[in-house]
């Protein structure tokens, strides 16, 4: 398969290079695989919108549970998770 045809055919990439456009810069080239993937393939394209929809939301959940007041865990909860954590370490 030429690589231009596996770049135009390979969905799975460009899912993957959505998606890594989230958290990093993609290089030129991964750019380039994307954009022409993209104009040629509606359904990774609904899939790029979608995709920065949901990171927004989950980023401004994040934001706003980072900002509210009176968030904390209670006493009980970390007892337990205390003693699981030593469990473990004693484990090994």
């Amino acid at each position: 398969m030429s690589t231009l045809k596996h770049i135009i055919y390979n969905c799975r990439q460009a899912t993957l290079l959505i998606e890594k456009r989230q958290f990093k810069k993609l290089s030129f080239r991964e750019f380039v695989e994307l954009r022409i993937h993209l104009v040629g393939c509606s359904v990774c394209t609904l899939y790029n919108k979608q995709s920065k929809v949901i990171h927004q939301m989950v980023q401004q959940l994040f934001h706003d549970s980072m900002k509210a007041e009176g968030v904390h865990l209670d006493e009980g909860f970390k007892k337990e998770l205390q003693y699981l954590i030593d469990e473990e370490l004693n484990k090994n």
